[in-house]
């Protein structure tokens, strides 16, 4: 098993529960087990997502939808439940449909696979980097390690994520790489209707890609580089490919008041401005905006100072343009958190998704980032990891160690 983390341990202790006589190793090249699993969620681990309806759950994987449809039959959000929680883990569920622990340590998860990895008798070691995999006759694999003598192996998984080395020793031995690319980014944008409104969000917005009709919704947040929110991070990972080609330049519009129309805002003006004629416009916000970001924006729009009854309907539609068709800018992206998540890696076309073995390669196994599957996020990223390390690591009886 190459790789520490939750893809590398759900393998390892699968395939170690069914072949308890099996020697399992996990070799992880850094010093800490489970790093993203120690992140996840702000520390409390998002451990998976309420969604228990499989043709729903595949719609959140931009790359790996249709592949998953198999896999998620067989092990899903509901079993990783069970899992945990057969396991001493208390498991609860927050109005978004994530999953957190109840204690909001991701320390508990990591914990729980510890445990479980000794109960088993699953061999751990550190600071061991694969640099270079061979194979040997009778379809075995001789590892070759940075800080460890070679070992050879009847029965490989690869759980390494987003690692070059690995796909590039993988390209050499005949797999096709998909190449990896950043999904799950925020959007660096420069503009004045941001730049002096940090934090300031909203629960629901549309937003479309102006040159290829993408859309998303969701809510958005203002950051000090632009927009973040789940309907950013939704949009950048359907969008990952396309936008890595644009050197992530390109137009966006925003409806702040989604589901409402323009023609809806303005009427919704237009009987404001006649019960109210007198009111001064910064100065009574409308549509659940607070009082600083509607007097800024009435200031840049150019209406401040002014009387409702002042405003014509030319300019009450200016108005409603600019908070349901919004134009931004985006010039750049930033990584969301820590949680870097790439598109890319191994052609799911050459692996057999009922065993997560390479159609290439006899005894070869992936699971997790290493392949070309990622997702939204809110849990499914790691469900997937969850779901392809359980079925790699059911792995073929006859072999001798993992």
């Amino acid at each position: 098993m190459i790789g520490g983390g939750a893809a590398g341990f759900f393998a390892a202790l699968r395939h170690k529960e069914i072949y308890p006589d099996h020697q399992v190793i996990i070799f992880e090249k850094t010093s800490k087990l489970l790093g993203k699993v120690r992140i996840s969620g702000g520390g409390r681990c998002n451990v998976t997502h309420a969604c228990f309806e499989v043709k729903k759950l595949v719609t959140y994987y931009p790359r790996g939808s249709k592949e998953l449809i198999g896999p998620f039959h067989r092990f899903q959000p509901a079993d990783t439940v069970k899992w945990f929680e057969d396991r001493g883990v208390e498991l609860k569920t927050e109005e978004d449909g994530r999953i957190f622990p109840v204690t909001d340590q991701s320390q508990t998860i990591i914990d729980c696979l510890l445990n479980e990895a000794i109960k088993l008798g699953v061999h751990i070691e550190l600071r061991h980097e694969l640099i270079a995999l061979t194979l040997v006759e009778q379809e075995g694999f001789l590892l070759n390690f940075k800080d460890r003598e070679t070992l050879q192996v009847d029965q490989l998984i690869l759980t390494t994520g987003s690692n070059e080395t690995i796909w590039k020793t993988l390209e050499s031995l005949g797999h096709t790489i998909v190449p990896p690319v950043p999904s799950l980014f925020t959007f660096n944008i420069i503009d004045p209707r941001l730049e002096e409104f940090p934090g300031v969000s909203w629960p629901n917005v549309e937003i479309k890609q102006m040159e290829n009709k993408l859309v998303t919704h969701g809510p958005l947040l203002i950051t000090h580089w632009g927009l973040s929110g789940p309907a950013v991070l939704k949009m950048s990972a359907v969008g990952a490919m396309e936008w890595h080609k644009l050197n992530y330049r390109f137009n966006i519009m925003i409806n702040f008041l989604y589901p409402k129309k323009t023609i809806e805002v303005l009427d919704e003006l237009i009987a404001f401005k006649a019960v109210n004629p007198n009111k001064l416009t910064h100065a009574n916000p409308l549509f659940a905006f607070t009082a600083r970001i509607w007097a800024g924006w009435m200031q840049q729009f150019g209406l401040v100072n002014r009387t409702w009854q002042n405003l014509s309907k030319k300019d009450l539609m200016f108005l409603a343009e600019k908070l349901t068709r919004a134009e931004f800018e985006v010039n750049g992206k930033s990584t969301f958190k820590e949680e870097f998540v790439t598109c890319g890696g191994v052609d799911l076309n050459e692996v057999d998704m009922k065993t997560m073995q390479s159609k290439k390669i006899n005894n070869l196994y992936f699971a997790g980032e290493v392949l070309n599957i990622d997702a939204l996020t809110g849990g499914f990223n790691f469900q997937a990891a969850w779901t392809t390390g359980w079925i790699a690591g059911e792995g073929r009886g006859e072999t001798r160690g993992v």
